[in-house]
């Protein structure tokens, strides 16, 4: 007996990654204000489970038209932020993070205080 696995995949590859990246998008989008999730968890609301990786290759390669992408409120697992510490990005993340009220204790942000709940049973955490 052939068992269902959901939803038809795309054709091709190239199709895959395509809804992927638009479905990673448009989660990131809806991460609101002051609040922070990690890369599993925007994988898992997406659509794609498990492609926490997926998740930081469309973050490091966004298309034209996301330019309001709130990508800063994205970091890792342990709550930190996940751009190489001291390089431009890295700073700037921080800064647009604390503008937003977002509090980082020994260089972490608390998911209890700051996680981003989407309304579902996501994981904050890898």
């Amino acid at each position: 007996m052939k068992l269902s696995r959901g939803p038809k995949s795309p054709k091709t590859t190239a199709d895959a990654f395509m809804q992927a990246r638009r479905d990673i998008l448009d989660t990131i989008q809806r991460i609101p204000k002051g609040k922070v999730a990690s890369y599993s968890q925007v994988a898992f609301a997406a659509g794609w489970p498990g492609r926490q990786r997926l998740v930081a290759r469309v973050l490091g390669d966004v298309p034209a038209g996301y330019e309001t992408l709130p990508w800063w409120r994205v970091i890792n697992a342990q709550g930190k932020v996940a751009i190489p510490k001291g390089s431009p990005g890295h700073l700037q993340q921080i800064r647009l993070l604390k503008a937003e009220g977002v509090v980082f204790l020994n260089g972490k942000v608390s998911f209890a205080s700051h996680g981003w709940q989407p309304g579902d049973a996501s994981p904050l955490l890898d």
